[in-house]
């Protein structure tokens, strides 16, 4: 279960970003609209751990993110959430297979079968030892995927995965997203501006801040 209540966050000078109150099962998905500076970014890194809010709560599978000790919440992030940045983010010095299996090697616990497995579920099977800068923006876009999925995250959230494909891409895309989650009996959370996709995921809410 992924609650979210009370949530406010402002940059200096800048007016409040509210967010409206979010209650999600595992296995549920969501997706945010909003147009660009609504605050898409802002929330997402909040739900993810990554940025605190000024006010409210964010709590998955009964424990509230921000009460949690730093070392204690980079632990939590990676074995219960899963990101999908707008950008890769891919280290171009190690191979396809070496950047999905970096959350397991910060963890001490590399499995190359795991890693393997993603990779044939992505379609990547044969990409094992490509080095990033072969890959086109969809396969690229595709081991930031695995990459996420790697640990079974219980909350998977894609920031505008979307928001560069054309139609077709981004139809594939988003049933990719949510194939895995099903598989992993993950919550899936997507923040896009990309009206697009609102009718292939079953719940939607709208940020209309003016701010991010």
């Amino acid at each position: 279960m992924i609650i979210v209540k009370d949530l406010q966050f402002s940059y200096e000078n800048q007016p409040k970003i509210e967010i409206p109150e979010i209650e999600l099962k595992l296995g549920e998905e969501l997706l945010i609209l909003g147009k660009s500076g609504s605050g898409k970014t802002t929330l997402l890194n909040i739900l993810g751990g990554l940025l605190a809010p000024k006010k409210g709560e964010v709590i998955i599978d009964g424990t509230s993110l921000y009460q949690l000790k730093e070392d204690e919440l980079d632990k939590f992030r990676g074995r219960n959430i899963g990101i999908v940045f707008q950008k890769p983010h891919l280290l171009k010095p190690l191979t396809v297979a070496e950047n999905v299996g970096l959350p397991y090697f910060f963890s001490n616990n590399l499995s190359a079968n795991k890693v393997q497995y993603y990779l044939d579920q992505l379609g990547l099977q044969n990409k094992q030892s490509a080095r990033i800068h072969t890959l086109s923006e969809g396969e690229a876009q595709r081991v930031s995927i695995a990459r996420a999925l790697i640990n079974g995250p219980k909350i998977i959230l894609a920031d505008e995965p979307t928001a560069s494909l054309d139609d077709e891409n981004a139809r594939l895309v988003v049933e990719l997203l949510k194939g895995q989650a099903k598989k992993l009996g993950a919550a899936l959370i997507i923040v896009t501006h990309d009206h697009r996709i609102k009718d292939k995921v079953v719940q939607s809410i709208t940020l209309n801040s003016s701010d991010q």
